[in-house]
């Protein structure tokens, strides 16, 4: 039926698309923005950049910070147990080696009144559909878990 394995097609259900638009403002200060009227300014420590934001690579681990928070309060407001607080603090690891991440620790603390079993149940779920956290399992970056419970 098929030639050779370049002529198979990948039937894939777009949800969305999502859009970026980065532009050298002086050195390695580059702003980004999604086309929504949302911007940020990235850069390099001062070592080599003017230190005017955070690092690309920065931006990505505040992102999967972000992401799994968000994530997180959405399955919590489904399953009806109202989340009081959320904080999420990653500390990533970059690799000389690789150049990137290759392993990430994730503390996170939640304040609400649930079962401890609901609340593992809903940071589960977290795991399974924060996209950024997709990514970063693809990319095969070890990640461990720290998950704290303070009730009020």
């Amino acid at each position: 039926m098929y030639k050779n394995d370049l002529s198979l097609e990948v039937k894939v259900k777009v949800l969305a698309k999502i859009n970026s638009t980065a532009k050298l403002v002086k050195g390695y200060r580059i702003d980004v923005d999604n086309g929504r009227s949302h911007a940020i300014c990235l850069d390099q420590p001062r070592d080599s950049g003017t230190d005017m934001g955070p690092s690309a690579l920065e931006l990505c681990v505040m992102s999967y910070a972000g992401c799994y928070a968000t994530i997180f309060a959405m399955n919590a407001n489904k399953m009806r147990f109202p989340l009081k607080d959320i904080e999420v603090k990653v500390e990533a690891v970059k690799s000389e080696e690789v150049g990137t991440i290759t392993e990430a620790n994730v503390d996170i603390t939640v304040k609400m009144d649930a079962p401890k079993d609901r609340i593992q149940r809903i940071h589960e779920l977290t795991l399974k559909g924060c996209p950024v956290g997709v990514l970063f399992d693809k990319a095969g970056v070890k990640m461990s878990y720290n998950l704290r419970i303070e009730k009020e």
